[in-house]
């Protein structure tokens, strides 16, 4: 059997969607019930029949998400009800939809990956220093009674 031509194929939209915490989760499978439990249980069981959604990719970080065009809000608005994957906490953020799987790869920015922690010095005191992803770094001081936290202003950094 041929394939159907452009004009008559069903559209689809795609739709990217970020995993957090980084690395929850890479079964596909458990993210898909986690899904499909959510849109059930917010729009029913017709609704989600009709949007017709699958996991076509999924890395540590992002799944795209097929669905029917004229139902990616829905299908959005139950991907932000999701409280667990599996049986560990995790939330899922719709980034971005498109039209085309090739647009939404585009659009993937990973996480850089987070260096060792290390030691830093200002002015007399010391500070361990612990890297996060997107950037975030916290200065914990070291000292013989107990640990305290360095919280930098703009002011802070105009000095430096």
């Amino acid at each position: 059997m041929r394939p159907r031509p452009p004009v008559m194929r069903q559209k689809r939209r795609y739709i990217l969607v970020r995993i957090a915490p980084v690395g929850v989760c890479r079964d596909q499978k458990q993210i898909y019930l986690s899904m499909i439990d959510a849109a059930t249980a917010l729009l029913g069981d017709v609704v989600t029949g009709l949007a017709q959604p699958a996991i076509i990719y999924c890395d540590d970080q992002f799944v795209i998400v097929r669905c029917r065009r004229g139902s990616e809000h829905e299908i959005i608005t139950a991907l932000a009800t999701v409280i667990s994957v599996g049986d560990r906490p995790a939330v899922m953020r719709a980034v971005a939809v498109s039209g085309t799987v090739h647009a939404l790869k585009r659009q993937i920015r990973l996480v850089r990956p987070v260096s060792e922690t290390g030691e830093c010095t200002i002015g007399e005191k010391y500070f361990t220093v612990y890297r996060y992803p997107r950037q975030k770094v916290d200065l914990v001081e070291k000292s013989i009674k107990d640990q305290k936290l360095l919280f930098f202003t703009e002011t802070d950094l105009e000095e430096r």
